[in-house]
């Protein structure tokens, strides 16, 4: 019988060594895993203490910094702009229809009564909408949102948000979702300086919050996406698109039933602009806000400022400016301004450009031009004013005064003609003979008198407008002599108010004083009706009314003006380029002549020009001439043939 072979130490040794497996790997991979965490959760939790220690005082809810609010209204109480601020009444949820702050929830934060101020599924919702290439989304709630607006800057960085996370938890911790939420409506921005949704209501609506219907509630609603693109002040088509996706969410959240969504819209035309809200009187409103200060000792208030904007007159003549403008057949002409004065000084409209949103450079106020013949009648009531009458005969003939030698527009020289035929036909050598007879000195001081401060050259060259003033200035030397003399000083601004109805302003009612002797005013108008009736301004005669002004055309054709008078309104309108590069051919007596009519035309015949040219015909304007007075001093006049071949040439850098 064979033996077994017994095993050798070593092979026993063999078998019993246990094998080998990946639970090691494991193990390790364990441990840096949790030690990962708990190095993760250190950093994030140092990081989260670094962005806490500069928190704004989160006590100050109710003490959020703002600026003041300017509410600007027209003569007739229609507000057209507004700068800083406006907030409206403090209002609760049970002061709103329901549908209000529904609609804030269901296009911003449907999850707004179940979450802890941290939406972790809108989060990750978020997340997979972004990484997949849908429309990026946020993830912020109405309780982040709050705490952002309350306390923190706007700026996108990592930091900013922890801290607004952080706030929210606070928020959420301290008060209820009721109190959140009415904190919420009452302090989001939502366009046009409207904090809240009650200021909203009345900017866009001109209604309080407790009265906005479903429709509006979802327009104010859809701004909180982007308040000043969907403003439906801004473009009423896309506040009324963005409006219909906020309904259609108010369906998906059981907020409104598809009937109730059909009903707000059905019927109904996007919301259209309110009166003024999109831009009447831009560069108006601007010069306005910068006369408030001086005017209000606390500055930190809220104020409604009345003004003399007469929002029926600003309308036309933008309308009218931009038509000029727009269809210009070719004349290289860019920019324009207007400005109608009532015979106190009230400036009843005002257009300082093109386009408010491409240049706020106000033309009107601050351009300095010059004004070519348009400052004649300067010169001639400086005449008049020595002894100079309408019937004087004077040479149209050429005249030489050191190396300057002024010539008419058309290169002739006419022999006699009377003053009266060289102020209509805007004869160049005659203004300049009446200029060296009346006296430098006294031409200056009488352009001091009628209203003109800026700088004025002693030469010659003045008598054909040289020097630079600018369209609202030399507006209102021609409202001086709509007034028969008496001084007229351009105001804005009738009264301001705060928002508890108290007075803090009030423009003064004074009788302007005669700074000029106003029987040569008389005269002298007598003249510039003659302008209208046969000579270069015939474009701007108006059937029906008597109409007393002048045109004015620089060297090159670099500036070409029309100013005039009739009623109780003095319109004054420039045409030219803003690097005074050479228009093409036009002239005073053209395109500045033909605004005038057309926009004075419309004016005199609207029923909304709160009696601005109640003057007309059968009474004085403020010392001056009717019309029956008028034709009585002109039946004598030799009849004229009137032109725009009257504007003169002269040397560069002169007028004409």
């Amino acid at each position: 019988m064979a033996k077994k072979r017994r095993s050798s130490p070593a092979a026993a040794s063999a078998k019993k060594k246990p094998r080998k497996t990946s639970s090691g790997f494991w193990t390790w991979l364990t441990k840096a895993f949790l030690l990962a965490l708990i190095w993760g959760g250190i950093f994030t939790a140092l990081f989260i203490g670094w962005c806490a220690l500069d928190l704004p005082d989160i006590h100050q809810v109710t003490q959020a910094p703002r600026r003041p609010s300017v509410t600007l209204e027209s003569d007739d109480g229609t507000v057209f702009a507004r700068f800083g601020d406006l907030y409206g009444n403090h209002v609760t949820l049970d002061e709103l229809p329901k549908y209000v702050p529904e609609a804030v929830i269901a296009i911003e934060d449907r999850r707004f009564y179940s979450h802890f101020g941290i939406d972790i599924l809108g989060i990750l919702r978020a997340i997979v909408q972004n990484m997949t290439g849908h429309h990026l989304q946020g993830a912020s709630t109405l309780t982040q949102q709050l705490a952002k607006n309350l306390f923190l800057s706007p700026e996108r960085k990592l930091k900013r948000k922890v801290q607004e996370m952080i706030l929210a938890l606070w928020l959420e911790h301290n008060y209820t979702k009721d109190q959140i939420l009415t904190a919420y409506l009452n302090r989001v921005y939502l366009g046009n300086g409207a904090f809240g949704v009650d200021a909203a209501a009345r900017i866009y609506f001109d209604k309080p919050a407790s009265e906005l219907n479903l429709r509006e509630a979802a327009i104010i609603a859809g701004l909180l996406k982007a308040p000043s693109r969907y403003a439906p002040s801004h473009d009423p088509a896309l506040a009324m698109e963005r409006a219909t996706t906020v309904l259609q969410t108010m369906v998906e959240a059981r907020f409104i039933t598809d009937a109730q969504r059909k009903a707000a819209l059905s019927g109904l035309a996007a919301p259209k602009q309110k009166p003024g809200a999109g831009g009447d009187g831009k560069y108006f409103a601007d010069w306005v806000a910068d006369q408030i200060e001086p005017m209000v000792q606390d500055t930190a208030q809220d104020i409604v400022v009345t003004t003399t904007l007469n929002l029926a007159l600003q309308r036309m003549a933008e309308r009218h400016v931009s038509d000029v403008l727009a269809h210009q057949n070719g004349h290289d002409v860019s920019q324009a301004a207007l400005v109608s004065l009532e015979h106190d000084g009230a400036v009843a409209a005002m257009v300082g450009g093109r386009d408010f949103r491409e240049s706020q450079f106000n033309r009107a106020t601050q351009a300095m031009r010059q004004p070519g013949s348009a400052f004649k009648p300067i010169v001639y009531l400086a005449a008049i004013e020595q002894g100079l009458s309408p019937d004087d005969v004077l040479q149209d003939t050429p005249i030489h005064l050191g190396n300057w030698s002024p010539e008419n527009f058309d290169g002739k020289y006419h022999g006699a003609v009377t003053a009266r035929e060289a102020l209509a036909e805007s004869i160049n050598t005659v203004a300049v003979r009446v200029f060296l007879k009346a006296g430098a000195d006294h031409v200056i001081d009488t352009a001091r008198a009628l209203g003109i401060t800026s700088a004025l050259e002693r030469d010659p060259a003045l008598a054909l407008g040289a020097s630079e003033v600018s369209p609202l200035e030399l507006t209102s030397v021609y409202a001086t002599l709509a007034a028969g003399g008496h001084a007229v000083t351009p105001y804005a601004i009738k009264e301001i108010r705060n928002r508890q109805g108290q007075t803090l302003y009030r423009h003064p009612d004074v009788r302007l004083p005669e700074t000029v002797d106003s029987s040569a005013v008389r005269t002298l108008i007598g003249m510039m009706e003659e302008v209208v009736r046969s000579g270069t301004g015939k474009r701007a005669a108006l059937e029906g009314h008597a109409v007393a002004g002048k045109t004015g055309t620089s060297s090159d054709y670099r500036d070409a003006w029309f100013l005039g008078f009739t009623g109780n309104v003095t319109t004054g309108i420039w045409l030219g380029n803003d690097d005074n590069s050479p228009m093409r051919k036009v002239v005073g007596g053209s395109l500045p002549a033909q605004l005038w009519h057309d926009y004075m035309a419309e004016a005199v015949a609207s029923p909304a020009r709160h009696d601005l040219f109640s003057g007309n015909d059968s009474s004085d304007w403020s010392g001056g001439v009717t019309e029956d007075i008028s034709r009585g001093i002109s039946s004598f006049i030799n009849g004229i043939l009137g032109s725009d071949k009257t504007e003169a040439t002269y040397p560069t850098g002169t007028q004409r």
